[in-house]
């Protein structure tokens, strides 16, 4: 059985809200994605293939994901 961390990692992204400035709309426009704001944060929700790509998008335009 899957460790629910590993999959919820596996399925999201936490970013601060400033990370996406200027990349939401591409980024929503290329992925199947959710984006959620939660107070301090923004929340990427999709699918572990869709977050793998928006992951390596983010990571192409200068985002560090931890």
């Amino acid at each position: 059985m899957q460790d629910v961390a590993t999959l919820r990692d596996s399925t999201q992204i936490l970013l601060p809200p400033e990370t996406l400035e200027g990349l939401r709309e591409d980024l929503t426009d290329r992925y199947t994605l959710t984006i959620s704001e939660e107070g301090p944060r923004v929340r990427i929700i999709g699918s572990p293939v869709e977050i793998k790509a928006a992951s390596a998008y983010l990571s192409r335009n200068g985002v560090s994901i931890a």
